[in-house]
């Protein structure tokens, strides 16, 4: 069942990045109360001030009671130097700023019960209209009503949002800590597998129970067959399968909780505090920490929608999912690694960027499986930007990217939360070619550990590159396009430049010796046998 679950999850990884939006904030003030609000406008129609400071506050009308789209039944000495609030429907957005104007408003918000859309008219309505122009959800202007009563001050402003945002940072150090911890793991058990005789004196290394050793290039390619398989899967039952997604993670995750945290107690040599019942013996420790991982991955499991908060329990269980399947999983050869490592640099590619040409609505397979069917609670098309009005159901979506929530995005956030997003796969499939370069550097016996800390130089530049293309072009991108050819020639480069590729190349297949013509692999193969002896 482990197994099963670690491939479905690994299946449906994938790489998203930020949407820029058009919203910003309506600021509203009586005395010393004050709220803000989102609202939708259109950057090249309304200008708005970057600050709330300067910003010029006008007082309130409301008038939802008309349309406003003529001039009827409206006094201008109501609406004159100050902000109106009018319903939306009847007559396009520019007609209503345009009678709006002629009554001396100096700012237009439409209130809306239906999705919010960022205004939109030709250019020569765009000459016309000369106050700002912008719409808000009816529920924020009745929830304003009942706690400020009359006499509001509105302000409305819209912070500019920067493209180098902090969480960059923040997903930077989660992926690199997260591909350098595993590749380290994944050596130490190595080493801890020759020290205490697992492995031969020659060099051989057993396979633990608990590893799944990808050899054969048959079976990479099955693997990669079947990854394939399951995204189109995903793709037309998205609604079906994301709910088997979601219970296959809590189990997973929770597995990995467990074995990250108990490797943790097992090295710093926390007792287990054994018991017997029924000569079944039980461990004190297994017991408390299995309940403790179990009742984590329930808690998001119920609370997995809730954007504010919950992205913290989310990356922290992708966090040890990652490492246990870094570990989990042993490349037994460089020749392995290429041909695993490029054949999903082909499947990222062609699922981001192919797909499109062949789906009915343009949008990629990848990203319409990661996202699901209105999961982010936004859509984009050019200028034109949609929010909901009215508070609707959460889209399920797939556990399978770290989320870190865009800490400039202030307006963007009051609408609906922004995150800068990284699939679980641009963590794990360069992670598993450092976790073999973590392995080789044990094989060989090197102190340096010249590979393993090679390995991770090459992956943080690779994403450094990849968030540099990203905020160039503005648009998210395939990671492995990126890190699959930084970590690759890295590793070939120094087995190159050492004169180890054979040895590199060939790795082990855990049914053969390395063959090597280096000096016995550790330490303990040149001094736990006498010379004349024949080890077993």
């Amino acid at each position: 069942m482990h197994k099963v679950a670690v491939f479905v999850i690994f299946s449906v990884t994938l790489l998203t990045s930020q949407v820029n939006c058009q919203e910003a904030i309506l600021h509203i003030s009586n005395g010393g109360t004050q709220q803000e609000f989102c609202i939708l406008y259109n950057q090249s129609w309304t200008p708005l001030p970057e600050s709330l400071n300067a910003a010029i506050p006008y007082s309130l009308v409301n008038m939802t009671s008309t349309v406003l789209c003529d001039s009827s039944g409206v006094s201008p000495e109501v609406v004159k130097g100050k902000a109106l609030v009018v319903m939306r429907g009847d007559c396009p957005f520019s007609q209503k700023a345009l009678v709006a104007q002629a009554l001396g408003a100096t700012t237009l918000l439409i209130a809306s019960n239906t999705t919010l859309v960022s205004p939109s008219a030709n250019g020569s309505e765009y000459l016309k209209v000369q106050i700002p122009l912008a719409l808000m959800r009816y529920r924020d202007l009745m929830e304003a009503q009942r706690v400020f009563g009359d006499g509001m001050q509105a302000r409305l402003f819209a912070p500019r949002s920067s493209k180098i945002d902090a969480s960059i940072g923040v997903m930077l150090l989660i992926s690199i800590a997260t591909v350098a911890l595993g590749g380290y793991w994944s050596g130490a058990s190595e080493s801890e597998r020759f020290s205490s005789g697992e492995g031969g004196g020659n060099g051989e290394s057993k396979v633990d129970s608990a590893d799944l050793p990808l050899y054969s290039p048959l079976k990479v390619f099955i693997l990669v067959g079947l990854m394939c398989g399951m995204l189109i899967l995903m793709y037309y039952f998205y609604n079906i399968l994301v709910y088997v997604i979601i219970a296959i993670f809590c189990v997973a995750s929770s597995s990995a909780l467990f074995s990250c945290i108990d490797a943790l107690l097992e090295k710093l040599g926390c007792a287990h505090g054994r018991f017997t019942i029924l000569k079944t013996t039980f461990s004190v420790r297994a017991l408390i920490l299995a309940s403790m991982c179990i009742s984590i991955s329930v808690v998001w499991g119920v609370y997995r929608n809730e954007d504010r908060w919950i992205w913290i329990l989310q990356d922290l269980l992708g966090v040890v999912f990652c490492l246990n399947f870094i570990r989990t999983i042993s490349l037994s050869s460089f020749k392995i690694c290429v041909i695993l490592l490029s054949l999903l640099l082909v499947y990222d590619v062609f699922f981001v960027f192919i797909t499109p040409f062949f789906t009915k609505d343009g949008v990629s397979i990848m990203v319409q499986v990661a996202l699901g069917p209105g999961a982010s609670g936004e859509k984009t098309q050019g200028n034109i930007v949609e929010v909901p009005a009215e508070p609707q159901t959460p889209s399920e979506t797939l556990p399978v990217v770290m989320r870190v929530p865009r800490f400039s995005a202030w307006a963007q956030n009051l609408c609906h939360m922004q995150f800068s997003v990284l699939g679980y796969g641009d963590i794990i499939v360069p992670g598993l070619l450092v976790a073999y370069c973590s392995r080789f550097d044990v094989w060989i016996n090197s102190t340096r550990k010249v590979y393993f800390l090679s390995s991770c130089i090459a992956y943080l530049l690779g994403m450094l590159t990849t968030f540099t293309v990203m905020l160039l072009s503005g648009m998210g991108q395939p990671a492995l396009l990126y890190l699959v050819p930084f970590t690759l020639i890295t590793a070939a480069t120094v087995a190159g430049c050492k004169g180890q590729m054979k040895q590199f190349w060939a790795g082990t297949s855990y049914e053969q010796v390395l063959e090597s013509s280096q000096e016995p692999l550790l330490p303990e193969a040149r001094t736990d046998y006498p010379i004349e002896a024949e080890p077993c």
